[in-house]
């Protein structure tokens, strides 16, 4: 089942347009929030990668184009569709150039977004990751074994700032939030043992 994540701070629009979606596209798993701090925590929680997130650039935490930056530098292959209220305000040609799947206006109404929801999600279907390089496997390895950054550079002999670039290329490959969703994209495409990942979870819950 695909997983779109709607960010926008206007109850109303954000739950008329959720109906919408739910009604036209089928069977999809909706989240929603009303602030950009809350969608990062929910895309952060989730124990798989969202399929896209449809993102209002003027929220009560954020504005602009920072908004977009913001969510980009957190999860750089995440698509997002940005909303917009206002057609003259936001550059759409200079979202689509920094890396937005697309720009729709909230002037055009909630039905404008459906087909290009609908198009995003069909096109969602991952495609092979880039694989990782030795160094990236073997952080990794220690990564699914609960390791610490701090433990992961004392084993590999490096700094803990080399660790934590290590881990930033391993969730972009990876397409991928945090260490838990990148445990489980390793299991998904064969790279640790189901085991170590079972394992992984159970101290990660303690």
């Amino acid at each position: 089942m695909k997983s779109v994540l709607l960010i926008d701070d206007h109850v109303m629009f954000r739950e008329g347009l959720g109906l919408l979606l739910v009604q036209r596209l089928g069977p999809i798993r909706l989240l929603e929030a009303g602030s950009l701090h809350l969608g990062m925590r929910l895309l952060a929680a989730q124990d798989r990668p969202v399929d896209l997130v449809l993102l209002d650039l003027e929220l009560r935490d954020s504005r602009g184009l920072a908004t977009f930056e913001r969510l980009r530098q957190a999860c750089p292959q995440l698509p997002v569709l940005v909303l917009s209220g206002s057609v003259d305000d936001i550059p759409a040609a200079e979202l689509i150039e920094r890396g937005a799947a697309g720009f729709v206006p909230k002037s055009l109404g909630v039905d404008a977004l459906v087909e290009p929801v609908r198009r995003l999600l069909q096109s969602a279907a991952r495609c092979e990751p880039e694989p990782l390089s030795p160094r990236q496997r073997a952080v990794l390895g220690l990564l699914v074994e609960g390791k610490s950054n701090k433990l992961i550079s004392r084993e590999l002999d490096l700094s803990e700032a080399t660790v934590k670039t290590h881990l930033q290329a391993i969730f972009r490959k990876l397409d991928v939030c945090n260490r838990t969703q990148a445990v489980l994209a390793a299991v998904r495409l064969g790279l640790v043992d189901e085991h170590e990942a079972e394992r992984f979870r159970t101290m990660t819950s303690d």
